[in-house]
């Protein structure tokens, strides 16, 4: 096996550099995108509240026509 070479200063200053402003602008990003989602999620959630009661009034329609006598 080889030994390890020395990594320059500059270089581990850039690599560090790079990982400390990649987690800062995932901060960033996701204090940008939470509300987003957020509100997506809310709509979604009354839209599916709505299809519900929808497909439930739907199946009372069909159960009350499908009782009849002439079966």
């Amino acid at each position: 096996m080889v030994p390890p070479v020395a990594v320059s200063p500059l270089i581990k200053t850039a690599r560090w550099s790079a990982l400390l402003l990649g987690v800062f602008y995932g901060k960033q990003r996701f204090d940008y995108l939470k509300p987003i989602a957020e509100e997506e999620r809310r709509v979604e959630e009354a839209e599916k509240k709505a299809r519900e009661e929808q497909e439930r009034i739907y199946k009372q329609l069909s159960e009350a026509n499908s009782d009849t006598i002439l079966k």
